[in-house]
């Protein structure tokens, strides 16, 4: 990723990588509900391992590398404002989401915390010009009907489904704020330089609040130190830091309507690890929600193609 993002943005990486890139950060997010439900560790431990590995992880890199140290060392004092800012809307994100897993279904909770675009989508317009013309805006709105589906079929599943979806709910607002920060800081920094000050700030914010609630640090057998660690590793790096890489070359509502494609890999995986027998409406939805996602990638690899070619 180091290499392909020293590349200018004048060169940006060709379709195909970027897809083959999204599609494996979206695979590799979808594993996060069901390793968090694997983990019995409480909510705010998991979140803030996870945050805290893949730090020290992309921080050594960097570090290893002397364009990304030259990249750290130059930042202002008002990018490291700044990102300290989106690290903290991020530690609310997966706060609130990962709670949300413990009181309602996978695919409900998933679902609700992946209905972002709508959110990009109207203020990224406002910020960047990056609005999503009318076919693209339907093939989002397909999508979130397929989303709404999944989660009304799961609805009533767990301990406390309410409270568990308006929590997933705050997280999806996080989330869309975190990726509109994340389209406008990637413009000008590179991948390191913007990941290793959000990811530090966010698990050092998931650390105060796992010690207000009183949870402990330590204690944990193998069994869950193992999931901390792939808990950093696929969702966090594969999976969050490859969509970070993207978002220089792709627009804000374009990868997070791409990641409405993880309702359906969560789901399936629950199904294959958890037992938890999908719904026929999680079916139906599921199949509205790769529709919408086709719809919106298809018109803007057109848009894109337009580009080049004028």
């Amino acid at each position: 990723m180091q290499a392909l993002d020293a590349q200018p943005p004048s060169r940006p990486p060709s379709g195909v990588v970027l897809g083959a890139g999204v599609v494996l950060a979206v695979l590799s997010i979808s594993t996060a509900a069901i390793l968090f439900r694997e983990s019995e560790a409480p909510t705010l431990v998991k979140a803030f391992y996870r945050l805290a590995i893949a730090t020290v992880i992309l921080g050594a890199w960097a570090i290893a590398h002397p364009r990304s140290r030259s990249d750290l060392a130059s930042l202002s004092r008002r990018d490291i404002l700044g990102l300290s800012g989106v690290g903290i809307v991020l530690a609310v994100h997966f706060a609130t989401w990962i709670e949300s897993l413990e009181l309602t279904s996978v695919a409900a909770s998933v679902t609700l915390v992946t209905l972002h675009p709508i959110f990009v989508g109207l203020v990224s317009a406002r910020l960047y010009g990056e609005g999503l013309p009318p076919t693209a805006v339907g093939g989002v709105l397909l999508a979130i009907v397929g989303g709404s589906i999944i989660a009304y079929g799961d609805g009533l599943r767990g301990p406390d489904p309410l409270l568990g979806d308006a929590l997933a709910l705050v997280g999806a607002l996080a989330a869309a704020a975190y990726f509109l920060a994340g389209r406008g800081y990637r413009r000008r920094l590179s991948l390191l330089a913007y990941v290793v000050p959000v990811y530090a700030v966010c698990s050092i914010a998931l650390l105060v609040m796992a010690v207000v609630a009183g949870n402990a640090l330590t204690g944990y057998d193998a069994r869950e130190w193992s999931i901390f660690v792939a808990l950093a590793v696929v969702p966090m790096i594969l999976g969050h830091t490859v969509l970070n890489f993207a978002l220089r070359y792709v627009t804000a509502p374009i990868i997070a309507t791409t990641v409405l494609g993880e309702p359906v890999g969560s789901s399936i995986l629950a199904y294959l690890v958890l037992s938890e027998v999908p719904a026929t409406s999680t079916i139906v939805g599921a199949a509205l929600v790769l529709t919408g996602i086709g719809v919106v990638v298809a018109r803007d690899r057109r848009r894109r193609a337009a580009e080049l070619a004028s």
